[in-house]
């Protein structure tokens, strides 16, 4: 068999980059791995043109060396070019533009789709010799990698079978197994299987285009050649993907599910954050092939915060698969996921999914029986921009109703809305409409617009049960089974249902904008089937689900049933779903507190309102709306959505001043100025925190007002208004005093206020007494949280590590003493009080807590010389911080930074840290650390050591 052929494509102008090029590969070429082919090979005399024509066709790797001169060649770009692309759509030939010169080459849209090299789109002439050289041979390398899986297709090496306990792919949508023009992706994605340079593939493309027919068709081949080497293969699709702007759902079902299948002793521990991370590792202890499909309805959509994904749990898992995988994620989205573009030219890759090619859509037409000529059938790919679904959809209508005839699309109805993404494919589904009126079948498409995700058979029958909802189910009612068959299968003959689920063969699917469609279309036109096609479906869930379920699986009935209630009307019915089955009462809040569920909660909440997270429905009392925009901002906040979660906060305590509730006014005040001032926003702050005093005060409870005192207090502190915070926590003290005389000193938050104010004033040993009683009490007492304990041992902990900093400082004491006896002890406790409390912070999901235990452990490593481990923690904490908008835990992140810089004899970098911790400093108005900020200028300008 002959060596596969790499091909270079090059302007005469450029012949150096040439040279350098065919030096690197030229190490593969005397391995005798590959050969090369360029224009310097054709003889004198020789037919040159027919010689490039025949190259380009044996490639097996083409590599464009772009440059202002190559996109200026009118042979290159109108010979050379378009003959590989089509062997790129057609057969899959991996073509590599390497951009060598700086030009507009983001300009040229064929270009810009591409994934060009250096992967970071910088020209090569940009970098200094030795980067081109290793950019150079990081090309040469990825060449080999795909000669070599090249190689080993024509002949196939044996995998080991892989059981089926260790493949789920239930959870994917079925698509017909029938692909065209996508022979490129689907070599893309077995060069990403086969690197392990590559991490994470993101597929992004509008719907409708074939992101999930790609990846069921790449996993079906997969399949094929048991998998080539996974270890285990699990897919999840995010149903709702063709949700309307503005659906909230949730990824906690996934990471349940995952949790359990992937092995996790208990699912429902700990934050979202540490479920993810904790999803992350058991993915990457196997080769495993993770699938994750429609990932937008769970990301921000266009605007400022445009492909971010709103789930941590599933932020934190992709970001640490990105950084680590022995196999390989494939997500597929209509938005490029914003969380992974630090990661996008080194660990991850994205393939932007175009348009079928006119060749490849008349050929998807021919199969699906459409007659013409091919001129005719490749200006119909035109007309419809290649666009999958409307071509597939366009196929089936033409072969039902005109008998294949490519020249009547013109019949097809023109679109009678604004045009908007997916409109040709709406131009199909009304002429379908119109060909279906008074027949089952559009009965059957009414039915899944009211489904955002597949539709089970007892919901369906539920629906089809009589009376019959007027106009749309008449059509059903005494239809019989064989009768009801037959329109299903004449709507998957159509492509507008998919095709039979295996594992669940009563479920009706479709594609979401098919949903999207019929959905919108019921909802405006015939609201009242709308809203009791709703009713029976509120019905139909809340009957199927425990009275009070225990995990999140077994919930997914009553969420359901919430989300179906609301749009139902039943607002108030669904509430006390939501609050006595969900909620348990209220008093336990058992889906976020013994489940972790934050988002799933959240999404269900969403229903309730006009306006998420602005306006809840009229159709709720008072009470309801203040719980409802209560409820929201707290699952907002604990999901890092602080920006998010201020509206309905706000909007909750408006509620309430209203209706003169101060008791839990002040309570809203006081959680709007801890919100605020977690962001960075110390003005706001401090406005609600006196606001918080003023309403604790007028409801005269004692909790309250002493509670709200040290909000206000720890606001001070911040500010660096030491004086005042001081007072306001004596008196704080004094009421507790007067409430508890048992328990005379603040304990639990307001007590570990009172302690980060004392240890910023060096009082170590008053810290110790105060946490020592109170850690007493804690475990003498019963139904102490989890936070509590662990706010304990973070004070202690800090309290230990300052004294041990001091005697290090100290001159008095011996040398031999510091080695041997307090210092080491100091340190010693120091450490094991740390890690009860960053484990205890953890255990408790404190996400706005955390990044202090582990600042506070980070500065332990740096003093100890366990460098190591304090890098690994002030990653971390800067990492949750950032995500979370947690400004103020950022800026000390950056100090830090700076201090662990200096400790490694890094001054440049120390100085960088020192700039953005500052300008944060200024920037926020926490003058809390000015004194630090002066004293690491002080360090870096002397150039001396370590700053304390």
């Amino acid at each position: 068999m002959s060596k596969p052929t790499v091909f270079i494509s090059y302007s005469h102008k450029d012949e150096e980059w040439k040279d350098r090029l065919v030096t690197h590969l030229g190490v593969l070429h005397h391995q005798g791995l590959l050969g090369l082919w360029d224009d310097r090979r054709i003889g004198a005399g020789e037919d040159w043109y027919q010689e490039i024509q025949e190259a380009m066709a044996a490639a097996s790797v083409a590599i464009l060396l772009v440059s202002a001169n190559f996109l200026t060649s009118q042979f290159i770009l109108g010979k050379e070019v378009p003959r590989l692309l089509e062997r790129r759509d057609e057969e899959g030939l991996r073509i590599f533009p390497v951009i060598v010169k700086p030009c507009a080459w983001k300009r040229v849209k064929w270009l810009a789709r591409m994934q060009v090299r250096p992967k970071d789109g910088k020209p090569l002439s940009a970098g200094d010799e030795h980067q081109i050289d290793t950019d150079m041979a990081a090309i040469a390398d990825e060449v080999a990698s795909i000669i070599d899986r090249t190689t080993r297709v024509a002949t196939p090496e044996g995998y080991a079978p892989v059981g089926p306990e260790k493949v789920s792919l239930a959870k994917l949508p079925s698509t017909s197994p029938d692909l065209f023009g996508r022979a490129g992706e689907l070599a893309m994605l077995d060069t990403a299987w086969d690197d392990p340079r590559t991490n994470v593939i993101s597929l992004a493309a509008w719907g409708g285009v074939g992101k999930t027919a790609l990846v069921n068709k790449w996993l079906l081949q997969m399949g094929e050649e048991d998998y080539r080497g996974a270890e285990r293969v699990y897919g999840w699709s995010f149903y709702s993907q063709g949700a309307a702007e503005g659906k909230q759902v949730s990824a906690d079902p996934f990471i349940a599910a995952a949790l359990d299948w992937f092995g996790d002793p208990d699912p429902t521990k700990g934050s979202p954050w540490d479920k993810g991370e904790r999803l992350a590792e058991l993915v990457r202890k196997q080769r495993t092939l993770l699938i994750l499909d429609g990932l937008e309805p769970l990301q921000y959509p266009p605007g400022e915060m445009e492909g971010r994904l709103k789930d941590p749990g599933l932020q934190c898992l992709l970001r640490g698969l990105a950084r680590h995988n022995a196999g390989l994620c494939i997500i597929t989205t209509r938005l490029e996921a914003d969380d992974l573009k630090d990661f996008v030219g080194t660990s991850v890759e994205r393939i932007p999914l175009e348009h079928l090619s006119p060749k490849a859509g008349a050929a998807l037409l021919v199969h699906l029986g459409v007659l013409g000529s091919p001129d005719e059938l490749r200006r119909a790919t035109d007309e419809f921009d290649g666009h999958a679904l409307a071509l597939t959809l366009l196929g089936g209508y033409l072969a039902v109703v005109y008998k294949g005839d490519i020249r009547k699309r013109d019949r097809i109805a023109r679109l009678t809305k604004e045009k908007k993404r997916g409109g040709h494919a709406r131009r199909v589904i009304e002429s379908y409409e119109g060909w279906f009126e008074g027949k089952p079948e559009l009965s059957i498409l009414r039915m899944m617009g009211l489904f955002d995700r597949p539709a089970e058979g007892g919901a369906v029958e539920a629906l089809k049960a009589s009376p019959a909802i007027k106009d749309l189910t008449s059509e059903l009612q005494g239809l019989s089974h064989e009768d009801w068959q037959y329109a299903v299968d004449n709507l998957r003959a159509a492509r507008l249902l998919a095709q039979e689920d295996p594992h669940s063969p009563d479920t009706l699917d479709c594609h979401p904008l098919i949903r999207e469609h019929f959905g919108e279309g019921l909802e405006q036109n015939n609201p009242d089937a709308w809203k009791e096609a709703h009713s029976r479906l509120y019905e139909y869930y809340q009957s199927q689900a425990k009275e009070l379920p225990d995990t999140i699986e077994e919930m997914a009935p009553l969420f359901a049933a919430v989300a179906h209630g609301c749009q139902a009307g039943r607002y108030q019915e669904a509430f006390w779903v939501h609050y006595r089955r969900i909620q348990r009462d209220g008093k336990i809040n058992y889906c976020c507190s013994q489940l972790g569920a934050f988002g799933a909660d959240l999404a269900a909440l969403a229903g309730f309102f006009d306006s998420p997270w602005r306006r809840p429905v009229t159709d709720l009392n008072e009470d309801m709306r203040a719980g409802i925009l209560s409820s929201a901002g707290y699952r907002l906040r604990a999901l890092g959505r602080l920006a998010e979660a201020a509206q309905p906060m706000q909007a909750s305590l408006k509620t309430l001043l209203a209706q003169e509730g101060w008791e839990n006014a002040a309570r809203a005040a006081g959680n709007l100025s801890q919100l605020y001032l977690t962001s960075g926003d110390l003005a706001q702050a401090l406005e609600y925190a006196r606001q918080s005093v003023d309403l604790a005060d007028r409801s005269g409870d004692g909790f309250q007002r002493m509670s709200k005192r040290t909000t206000l207090a720890d606001t001070l502190h911040q500010a660096g208004r030491l004086p005042e915070a001081e007072a306001a926590l004596r008196e704080a003290e004094e009421m507790q005093k007067e409430r508890q005389p048992l328990l005379p000193l603040l304990y639990s938050l307001l007590g570990f206020r009172y302690c980060d104010l004392l240890l910023g004033q060096g009082k170590y040993s008053e810290v110790q007494g105060r946490a020592g009683r109170t850690l007493e009490w804690a475990e003498q007492a019963t139904g102490v949280s989890l936070l509590d304990i662990a706010l304990i041992h973070l004070s202690l902990g800090r309290a230990h590590l300052l004294q041990a900093r001091k005697e290090g400082r100290d001159p008095s004491t011996p040398s031999a003493a510091l080695g041997t006896g307090s210092l080491r002890t100091s340190f010693s406790q120091a450490a094991a009080q740390l890690e009860r409390a960053v484990d205890g912070l953890r255990q408790a999901g404190a996400q706005d807590h955390l990044p202090r235990g582990l600042l506070a452990r980070a500065e332990l490593g740096r003093a100890t010389g366990s460098l190591d481990r304090a890098r690994a923690d002030l990653e971390e904490a800067l990492s949750i911080a950032t995500r979370g908008g947690m400004r103020l835990h950022e800026a000390d992140c950056h100090l830090e930074c700076a201090r662990l810089h200096l400790a490694c004899g890094e001054q440049e970098k120390a100085r960088e840290s020192l700039a953005k911790a500052k300008g944060m400093v200024e920037e926020m108005g926490y003058h809390r650390r000015d004194g630090a900020v002066a004293e690491l200028e002080g360090r870096l300008g002397e150039g001396k050591g370590v700053p304390g």
